[in-house]
């Protein structure tokens, strides 16, 4: 049976750090390092999420990603398919046709239609992709809120305003190194 890979799981801690405000931005690697996890596969998952729509990435020193849309419009299942693509929950191997007593030759009442396995797999999946479409990321984040203390998300949004700031002073000064580097060089 196929599974939902470690990258809906990160990718979905990293969006909840994005629906307090439809001007936050942050960059994966902010979001992976607030979390833990690893940069690189966090950097891998963005492009992703902004080819479905879900974020939308901003250019220069206060790039970043912010989400495209609101949360309330983005379901657990447009970031499941964002970053697993249409993945099956199972995947039929037609077992039902190899039985040894068949000799080779499956009769045809053995192989027609829907096996009954993967049928209830069927089922079973439609229930999940159900339950993904009407959870939204605004839901998500509400119920993580509810379990923080109070404070908790003005600490995360100080840190990742902190390292903003730490990124933009950065550029700032090799700008401004770069540019007296070039008028010396001019003179």
């Amino acid at each position: 049976m196929a599974h939902l890979g470690n990258g809906v799981e990160y990718g979905l801690h990293c969006l909840l750090w994005l629906t307090g405000s439809p001007d936050e931005r942050a960059s994966s690697r902010d979001l992976a390092d607030l979390q833990g996890i690893s940069p690189s596969f966090v950097a891998k998952l963005f492009p992703r999420l902004e080819k479905a729509g879900i974020v939308e990435a901003g250019e220069g020193v206060r790039g970043g990603y912010r989400l495209a849309r609101p949360a309330q419009r983005i379901s657990v299942l447009d970031v499941v398919d964002a970053i697993e693509g249409p993945k099956p929950l199972f995947e039929c191997q037609e077992i039902r046709g190899r039985c040894a007593v068949f000799g080779g030759k499956p009769p045809s009442w053995s192989t027609d239609g829907v096996c009954s396995v993967h049928a209830v797999m069927l089922r079973a999946e439609q229930a999940m992709r159900r339950e993904l479409a009407r959870t939204t990321l605004a839901e998500l984040a509400a119920v993580a809120g509810k379990k923080a203390p109070e404070g908790f998300t003005q600490d995360i949004r100080s840190w990742l305003n902190d390292r903003w700031a730490a990124r933009t002073d950065t550029r700032a000064s090799d700008t401004q190194e770069g540019s007296a580097k070039r008028r010396r060089h001019k003179t």
